[in-house]
């Protein structure tokens, strides 16, 4: 079983190739300006090199579908749809919340909390326990002095890169936070063959990823 693992949902354009449950090569570049569009075909075509394999050998795609940024998904999605379509293999979803998630589990915290970055003072985010298993409903929550007070006995981590606006606001016991990590696709790894192996593929034609908000431009100034 050989899988192409897209992720694009933050600033990070991330892509893996598995085989069997093992990593055999990860492709991926943090770039503040979002240039997935020109580095995703490209990090494609290096991670085959690096795992010496041709693009006819991969049996299905994984792709991070969202919540996250708008323009990524949409280029993660739509490559991920093209290969699907051109080698006739099965396309599977993860949620980038429990990408982020598999980078904190069993790691001794009860909870793991992972934030991407929305607007403002808002993130999305959902609860996980140690072994990574969401408790809670993805939503796109606006912080304040009072978000998480109901965990406050739990050992918690908060991770992503909507952490860092969170530092001086949540005023919680026994925390941690890490701000310098992504969704990675070498965290999409293990959680994809879960899903290959019980079939659990996406429709390739009407298939659209989970935004959570609409898409919203910035009003044009005037001339």
């Amino acid at each position: 079983m050989t899988i192409l693992h897209l992720e694009t949902s933050t600033k990070n354009c991330s892509v893996a190739i598995s085989r069997n449950g093992e990593l055999l090569c990860l492709c991926e570049e943090y770039d503040e300006n979002y240039g997935h569009s020109e580095k995703l075909h490209q990090f494609v075509n290096w991670a085959l090199e690096g795992a010496e394999i041709s693009l006819n050998e991969i049996d299905a795609v994984c792709v991070s579908k969202g919540p996250g940024s708008y323009t990524g998904l949409r280029i993660g999605v739509s490559a991920a749809k093209g290969f699907c379509f051109g080698l006739n293999i099965p396309m599977l979803s993860l949620n980038s919340l429990e990408i982020l998630a598999q980078s904190q589990i069993n790691k001794g915290f009860d909870l793991i909390i992972p934030m991407i970055d929305a607007r403002r003072m808002e993130v999305y985010t959902a609860i996980f326990d140690t072994s990574g298993q969401m408790i809670s409903e993805i939503e796109a929550k606006i912080l304040d002095e009072n978000s998480f007070q109901e965990l406050a006995d739990q050992k918690i981590v908060f991770v992503g890169d909507g952490v860092e606006k969170s530092k001086s606001i949540l005023n919680l016991p026994t925390v941690e936070f890490i701000d310098n990590l992504h969704p990675s696709a070498k965290n999409m790894i293990e959680l994809a063959e879960k899903k290959f192996e019980e079939k659990l593929f996406e429709d390739v034609a009407y298939f659209e990823p989970f935004y959570l908000k609409e898409f919203m431009t910035g009003a044009k100034k005037k001339p």
